[in-house]
């Protein structure tokens, strides 16, 4: 990195071109970010289309986050081998093709092999946006850079569930795919262009292969026995008990290979540091309660609440105000202040408000819905800025790459496997609650006769009190995750305080 920071500091841009080259690194990351959640809404929409079950619809989300949190350990290796800028233009470039084939996917295998694609494309677009950025801005304008980085990061969530959903409900959930080539080709031009000059000298460093094929290994076979687990009756399948032993083994051998190889893929060695595995802790088990109920969400209000798309983008995009708000303050905060009760309180925050959500009833307006969203927000920056720092300050300073590379690994791991524990768990309740309902609902039969005596018909009554049981066995299963959820969050909040009070403030510009 030394070469690019001397090529940076030798040529630099400046006025216009300056800022036109980071809004165009900006967007790349906003680009990135966004079809994270853009798919959270589209869900329903792309299961109806494909004609598949809604957990199946759910592969969009997982394959694209289990591909991109596999990348990740490979960006310093490709960004020395390829070269900084090299590799964004080329990712980004990959990125909008893979996006093209996913909006013409027409089975949801060819869709989730583009999304595996398209994720081991865009994963190395979020580090490389923000390291470009620091070197091409001089030192006293490194905080503006890294401002704005930060901003579309908080603003694209919001983003997602509204685009999405607008363009699910008016020209069909292709276009979440098809409007990122535009701005992909737009922005590997406009960064080849602009950034060439500052590629540094190139170097050959070995990859630890071994350590990448068990990697993929241990969490492609997880990944799949949770999403085909409940299509397959778990573990009366082979197909899972074979995927179960593959998971197992694969990630002892990946445990033993990782802390004896000279170069692992992954430096576990990190986790001798009680500050990091705390912070890790926390942030896999805070992260993976927040994105699983996320994309529970809007799958709820489409399916049995009756919104549209739009209607629940909305919804689910109002965590995202407060959290924009906030962010300054936190930040600012957690220089001057010991980060563990600020982490606290926006964990615990995020807990009670998931709590609060988990009495909800099937007549719920749409306020009693987007409103708890909205508050929830309030305690993201809290979360999130503070606990990355702590974890950075809790390793050696050669550490932090590799550290930062790990917990953004394990944070989108921890998405991806929630998402299926989730909606997987989500649909079991729910069969399991009408079978209870089942047996108290009408067990006189008064209601049928009631119904029948005002004129319908047998059939039709039947229908409503079937109707009737399902909704609320739904709406019962909902509140049941959200209350796990909940209880997640408050576990993940008490978990910080085993980490020490740091002694340093970590320089958090290098972490994604």
């Amino acid at each position: 990195m030394s070469a690019n920071v001397a090529a940076a500091q030798t040529k630099p841009l400046e006025g216009g071109a300056l800022w036109l080259a980071a809004l165009m690194l900006a967007a790349a990351n906003f680009l990135v970010v966004l079809d994270t959640t853009i798919a959270n809404v589209s869900v329903p929409n792309i299961a109806g289309g494909l004609a598949v079950s809604s957990s199946q619809g759910t592969y969009v989300i997982t394959s694209y986050a289990v591909a991109e949190a596999i990348i990740v350990p490979l960006t310093g290796w490709l960004a020395a081998r390829f070269g900084t800028v090299r590799l964004f233009v080329v990712s980004m470039l990959l990125f909008g093709l893979f996006s093209v084939l996913c909006g013409f996917a027409n089975s949801i295998e060819l869709l989730v092999l583009f999304r595996v694609l398209q994720g081991l494309a865009g994963g190395p677009l979020m580090p490389m946006s923000q390291t470009l950025l620091q070197q091409i801005f001089p030192k006293e304008k490194a905080g503006a850079a890294i401002g704005l980085w930060s901003m579309t990061t908080l603003v694209a969530p919001i983003m997602g569930p509204i685009l999405g959903g607008y363009l699910c409900d008016q020209v069909g959930w292709s276009w979440i795919f098809f409007i990122n080539a535009p701005l992909a080709i737009t922005c590997s031009y406009f960064g080849w262009q602009m950034l060439k000059r500052f590629e540094g000298k190139l170097i050959k460093l070995p990859v630890d292969a071994v350590g990448l094929a068990l990697l993929i290994a241990w969490v492609a076979s997880l990944q799949l026995m949770l999403d085909e687990g409940k299509n397959l009756d778990w573990f009366s399948s082979p197909e899972i008990v074979a995927l179960a032993i593959i998971a197992v083994i694969g990630f002892a051998a990946f445990m033993i290979w990782e802390m004896t190889a000279s170069n692992p893929i992954v430096n576990l060695r990190v986790f001798r540091h009680r500050g990091y595995w705390a912070s890790v802790l926390t942030i896999s088990l805070a992260f993976g309660s927040f994105f699983g109920a996320t994309v529970l969400t809007p799958q709820w209000l489409q399916s049995y609440m009756g919104y549209t798309a739009t209607q629940a983008g909305y919804a689910t995009a109002m965590s995202g105000i407060l959290a924009v708000i906030a962010a300054p303050i936190a930040a600012q905060m957690s220089t001057k202040m010991d980060p563990r009760p600020l982490v606290f309180f926006g964990v615990m925050w995020l807990g009670g408000v998931t709590l609060f959500r988990s009495f909800g009833t099937s007549d719920m307006g749409f306020w009693q819905v987007a409103l708890p969203l909205l508050f929830q927000g309030l305690g993201m920056p809290f979360f999130f800025v503070p606990l990355t720092g702590l974890a950075m300050a809790s390793v050696e300073t050669e550490e932090m790459a590799s550290a930062a590379g790990l917990m953004s690994f394990l944070r989108t791991l921890s998405g991806a496997f929630a998402t299926s524990l989730v909606t997987t768990s989500w649909e079991d309740k729910a069969s399991y609650n009408r079978a209870e309902l089942s047996g108290f609902v009408d067990a006189t039969g008064q209601a049928l006769q009631s119904l029948t005596q005002s004129g319908m018909s047998t059939e039709t009554a039947r229908g409503m009190i079937d109707q009737l049981v399902q909704s609320q066995s739904i709406m019962l299963s909902t509140n049941q995750i959200f209350w796990l959820s909940g209880l997640s969050f408050v576990i993940a909040a008490c978990a910080i305080w085993l980490a020490p009070r740091p002694t340093k403030v970590a320089d958090t510009g290098n972490v994604h």
